[in-house]
């Protein structure tokens, strides 16, 4: 029997894209094109050496033969722009059409094919991979490629806020085979508990602050939830379990200290205030029964003093058996008492318009409870209620009215109303801010390392910042703006680029610190009016190198002249400090 042939489709046409293009200037038969390089050479060189586009390859699922563009490329070119410019998701072609397509691993007719839709459906290819074993092997290969030190890690964790309902996004779906998070309330550390949001959490190391991995949680998971789950990824990361792990207070729970300290684990980390042993100390504070000893007099890099660090002289353990040490800060007395008083301050302001409006003789507050609430949302808004005592007085006001309308008379009767009224008496507690000061200054950390010394614990606590360097850089230098987007699987996978952003940026950073090391080199005139730095950061390096083009020469059958702008002396030291050629950059 013959087959049947088939009937032949109707071709749909969409109508064509304006094909992007550089900057193109004629004039008597001549074209000069222009792109620009800027900091693409650079990055280019920590993207190659973090061979991303091959863990890339490796882990997106296979792409269908009609693609035109891969999907690594895609990606890696909203991560170059992430980078370099952080344009919007549907700038993204725009951005790309203004600089050279072969440093941004493209061809010149791949141009046209980069919108928004483009890079929506690369985030979709990337949520549908193995996000959490991707991570896992680049960061595994970067810390055997540039040789990072893994004995210290810090973790903590951050909020990413969105705009908008996001009502679909409210609970957990599954997404290509892959469970989505849910963006909705919580405990938002941008202090916007009115938008809703997800977790962010980062680990990095104390050798250069390079992001070693992450992971995104729903917006309503509290930290004290995480740590179990990250302390066992990072064990698998780096293959050991004696790295110290640093933490902030969510971390010090009865069963999260057990669980790390169980498996031979290390940490540090600072006992909250609702312990009881936070109490009691503060209390045998405030009687005078703590001797303090000089422990550290920490400098800036001009031998300024910066701060002064005591140890308390009475060995203490938590009511697990942990190790406990008890110090005090010079600067962080000051920061306290001042933000006592700005809390205390700001609250005597608001009772102070509290009691106007109940004096007011068309106040709302006409019951007592309704008062008592203003005041008490008042305090604890402001985080004075234990530093001002208040008293709500009940007063009677007489008022008399004509028993008739009309004009009063000799025989006009009155009639008698009695109406409650209240006010409200404040004032500062003394003794409760007395007992409150003794502790200013006083932080404890808890851990159950026992080799190393109280000042080595302390210099360890005091690098936790650096993990907060990294989020700040995600939400300033990338300003992290997943609100472009709707979908919360596309959210998730853009947190994972954003990820591979933020590690190399660090890496790139790292490099150049080290290599002013090896060459004994104090600082570098990288500020405006050639004013040193002695910490150069990677987002200063990018700025640096911004104003660099390459200029293509067309003058009739000639072939093409190839024409990049001069470096710098400041930009070929840049260079050589990082092993790159300054001949030939960026052609």
């Amino acid at each position: 029997m013959p087959a049947k042939r088939k009937r032949a489709m109707p071709k749909t046409t969409r109508p064509a894209a304006e094909t992007p293009c550089p900057p193109v200037a004629r004039a008597r038969g001549r074209l000069l094109r222009s792109a620009t390089i800027g900091a693409l050479p650079l990055i280019n060189e920590i993207l190659r050496r973090m061979r991303l586009e091959e863990f890339l390859q490796a882990s997106l699922p296979a792409e269908d033969r009609r693609t035109r563009l891969a999907t690594s490329k895609a990606l890696l070119v909203l991560l170059r722009n992430l980078l370099v410019s952080r344009e919007p998701i549907y700038g993204v072609g725009e951005w790309a059409s203004r600089h050279a397509p072969d440093l941004l691993g493209l061809e010149e007719e791949q141009l046209a094919l980069l919108n928004d839709d483009r890079v929506g459906r690369a985030l979709d290819r990337l949520f549908a991979s193995d996000v959490p074993s991707l991570v896992l092997a680049v960061a595994t290969h970067v810390v055997r490629e540039f040789a990072v030190r893994l004995e210290e890690l810090h973790n903590d964790s951050t909020t990413v806020t969105f705009c908008g309902m996001y009502a679909s996004a409210g609970v957990q779906r599954q997404v290509f085979g892959r469970p989505t998070l849910a963006i909705t309330f919580g405990h938002n550390k941008d202090h916007r508990p009115d938008l809703k949001q997800l977790l962010f959490i980062l680990t990095v190391t104390a050798d250069g602050g390079v992001p070693l991995h992450f992971r995104a949680a729903n917006g309503n998971v509290t930290d004290d939830q995480t740590h179990r789950d990250t302390w066992n990824l990072l064990c698998q990361l780096t293959g050991r379990r004696d790295f110290l792990y640093v933490a902030d207070c969510k971390l010090a729970t009865a069963e999260n200290m057990a669980y790390v300290h169980q498996r031979q684990g290390r940490f540090v980390t600072v006992l909250p205030r609702t312990r009881g042993e936070d109490a009691a100390f503060r209390q045998r504070l405030a009687q005078g029964q703590i001797a303090w000893q000089p422990l550290w007099e920490k400098t800036d890099d001009e031998g300024q003093l910066i701060d002064r660090y005591s140890l308390s002289q009475q060995p203490a353990t938590t009511v697990e058996g942990y190790r406990l040490l008890w110090y005090h800060s010079d600067r962080k007395a000051q920061l306290d008492a001042l933000a006592r008083s700005n809390r205390i301050e700001r609250a005597l302001k608001q009772l102070a318009s509290l009691r106007e409006k109940l004096r007011s003789p068309r106040t709302r507050y006409r019951q007592q409870a309704k008062v008592a609430q203003a005041v008490e949302e008042i305090l604890q808004s402001c985080g004075a209620a234990s530093w001002i005592a208040t008293e709500i007085q009940q007063q009677s006001m007489e008022t008399f009215h004509q028993d008739h309308r009309g004009r009063p008379g000799q025989h006009t009767r009155y009639v008698k109303k009695v109406a409650t009224r209240f006010d409200l008496a404040y004032r500062i507690d003394d003794a409760q801010v007395a007992l409150e000061a003794a502790g200013d200054g006083v932080f404890p950390l808890v851990t159950n390392v026992t080799d190393l010394s109280a000042l080595e614990l302390l210099r360890t606590y005091k690098r936790q910042p650096v993990v907060e360097k990294r989020f700040s850089q995600l939400k300033t230098d990338f300003e992290v703006a997943p609100v472009y987007l709707k979908a919360v699987h596309r959210i998730q996978a853009l947190l994972c680029v954003y990820f591979f952003a933020l590690l190399a940026e660090a890496l790139l950073e790292r490099e150049l610190r080290q290599a002013m090391q090896r060459h004994e080199i104090e600082a570098l005139p990288l500020y405006p009016e050639g004013r040193a730095c002695r910490w150069p950061t990677a987002r200063r390096m990018i700025d640096l190198f911004e104003s660099v083009q390459r200029h293509t020469l067309v003058q009739g059958k000639r072939p093409p002249e190839i024409l990049v702008t001069d470096l710098t002396r400041l930009q070929r030291r840049l260079l050589k400090l990082l092993g790159l050629p300054a001949e030939g950059y960026g052609c």
